[in-house]
């Protein structure tokens, strides 16, 4: 990281005003004391509950002054040249003669060469500011500074539990410093602390607290969920192909085997018939290549704002990048992007942001995109290129149908091998995994009344009563179908 040099580089220009966006505080005020040390500058820290406290003998100020009005008079008139470091100060600039005050000061702070740092958390600077202002974003640890951090920790258990050392297999040990990736070093090392610290080993568990309490600390907005639910395809029926496919391109997402250097695969389109696994399917993508899953609502997207429905997807796909590796799974795309003439347009300007990042981006995040309606996704977003390869999950066969009955009786501690599976699956053919399911259930609930044990008479009953999608939507799904047929890969 070089952010002692960046942040030296900024006070010396003659801008007089830095933001610095973050909750680093100690981080922050350690680099500027370096800083204004080795080029023999004063550095005067200020906050609402202390005032002023200086860090040069030279330059001595009489009073605190704590409050923010009598701080920024001061200011206005000191002729100095200084590093004038203001913890949020921001939420008082809302008043009118606070805000003209901060403004003759900059104007007053490019003739005597000061700066003003501001320190805090979603500084929004008024507009009549800007003109005076520069951000500077601090860096966060990249993979080996975060292994420095996670070792350093483990070293100073180490000291404090003489004799011992902390238990960690090596793939714990990538997959904590892997999930530490876009924390800060302070948070990073918290974390690190967390897991480390609770038992003097490194566990599955601690991992998955790590990706939680990551994304919690992450900027996110509402249209993005972290999901704990994450399965694998061990635990799904079908999509031979496209497990194959996942697991060869496993190596991507693991750092220390990609020898090739390849870069992370883009995603993948589900296309199929609802009903069918493709939100499981999407769940075992990051089950299987053990990252975390992210899902995006687009409802959450649009807003009545100008500007605003941008302005989400923007976020969200940033919070999402600093959570990567990581499969964001977008479900139901179509209901999002979809061309509507009576939005003013947004819904084609959140379109074509989303095919730009997913064009440029670089982090390894992986989209997982579902779909049910073809007919309603643009032509732009099904194109080659666009996503690695778009699967087509049709009706489940005879093998995967019985394989969900199977599933889904276990699920509810009922042996498979009770039941004529065969004779299920067969009597069963055009329901979807998500029609059987719920076959099951109905069944269960006519056993649970009867006060008797479910078996094939009462689940067979429901079959025979229940019209599937394929039946009452048959000539949709056969369309579908028809499409796919020499368009798509079947999962």
């Amino acid at each position: 990281m070089h952010d002692s040099h960046d942040l030296e580089v900024a006070l010396r220009s003659t801008i007089p005003i830095i933001l610095i966006d973050t909750h680093e505080e100690e981080r922050i005020l350690e680099m500027l004391k370096r800083i204004c040390a080795n080029g023999n500058l004063p550095l005067i820290l200020w906050t609402v509950t202390d005032g002023f406290v200086s860090y040069s003998d030279q330059f001595l100020i009489t009073s605190t002054y704590s409050d923010p009005l009598q701080m920024l008079s001061y200011l206005r008139g000191e002729l100095r040249t200084g590093v004038f470091l203001l913890l949020d100060i921001h939420p008082y600039l809302t008043d009118p003669a606070r805000l003209r005050l901060f403004k003759e000061i900059a104007q007053g702070f490019t003739a005597t060469r000061s700066t003003l740092v501001l320190v805090g958390h979603n500084i929004n600077l008024p507009p009549e500011l800007r003109a005076h202002a520069i951000t500077f974003t601090p860096s966060v640890p990249n993979l080996e500074q975060l292994r420095e951090v996670v070792n350093g920790v483990a070293a100073e258990w180490g000291r404090l539990n003489p004799g011992k050392k902390v238990k960690a297999e090596r793939n714990s040990l990538d997959r904590l410093v892997q999930n530490l990736q876009g924390l800060t070093a302070t948070d990073a090392k918290r974390l690190a602390r967390q897991a480390i610290y609770n038992d003097g080993a490194i566990t599955e568990n601690d991992i998955e607290e790590v990706m939680r309490v990551r994304y919690e600390l992450l900027e996110h907005t509402g249209a993005l969920t972290f999901e704990h639910d994450v399965q694998t395809f061990d635990q799904i029926a079908g999509f031979k192909n496209l497990k194959e496919w996942i697991e060869h391109r496993r190596g991507a997402f693991e750092s220390k085997i990609n020898v090739f250097k390849l870069l992370p695969p883009k995603g993948i389109l589900l296309l199929g018939v609802q009903g069918c696994g493709k939100s499981a399917a999407a769940r075992a993508v990051a089950g299987s290549l053990n990252i975390p899953l992210l899902r995006f609502d687009f409802g959450s997207v649009y807003n009545k704002y100008i500007g605003e429905s941008e302005r989400i997807l923007r976020e969200s796909l940033r919070a999402a990048e600093a959570l990567s590796p990581c499969v964001l799974w977008m479900d139901e795309i179509e209901k999002g992007i979809g061309s509507d003439s009576h939005d003013g347009g947004t819904s084609r300007r959140v379109f074509g942001q989303l095919l730009t990042w997913m064009a440029e981006k670089k982090a390894p995040v992986f989209v997982v995109a579902t779909a049910n309606d073809i007919e309603s996704l643009p032509p732009e977003l099904i194109r080659k290129g666009r996503f690695d390869e778009i699967f087509f999950v049709d009706l489940p066969t005879q093998d995967d149908r019985e394989s969900i009955f199977r599933i889904h009786l276990a699920r509810r501690s009922l042996k498979s091998e009770s039941y004529n599976i065969a004779e299920l699956g067969a009597r069963s053919a055009g329901f979807s995994g998500a029609e059987i399911e719920q076959a099951i259930i109905a069944s269960l609930y006519r056993a649970l009344s009867e006060r008797v044990m479910l078996t094939d008479v009462h689940i067979l009953d429901e079959i025979t009563k229940t019209r599937p999608l394929s039946v009452v939507m048959g000539e949709k799904i056969q369309r579908l179908q028809e499409w796919a047929r020499d368009r798509t890969v079947l999962a």
